[in-house]
């Protein structure tokens, strides 16, 4: 099923693709809309002014993040550590019922 899906998918962005490239709406194509936009000067002044907006926020998620690295990398006592054995003092006790 995943494979059928993957090529109707494929397929379909295909499609897209053609259309997209090829298919005149107007003087351009879908493509040479979106470039068109794109590369306006109001479009431009927006981007500038959301990256602006958004700097210190970037900024704050960016620190917290490597915050995260860091406390990741501290070994940390009790930590589990994937594949290793657990001391039989504790690992579970099983009762028979």
């Amino acid at each position: 099923m995943g494979m059928i899906r993957s090529l109707i998918s494929l397929c379909f962005l295909g499609i897209f693709l053609f259309v997209g490239f090829t298919v005149p709406l107007g003087q351009r194509t879908l493509f040479g809309h979106v470039s068109n936009i794109w590369s306006a000067d109001e479009t431009q002044e927006l981007v500038d002014g959301v990256k602006d907006s958004s700097g210190p926020l970037v900024d704050r998620v960016k620190r917290g993040v490597e915050a995260g690295l860091a406390d990741e990398d501290e070994e940390v006592p009790g930590d589990a550590v994937p594949g290793a054995e657990v001391p039989a003092e504790d690992s579970p006790k099983s009762e028979k019922l």
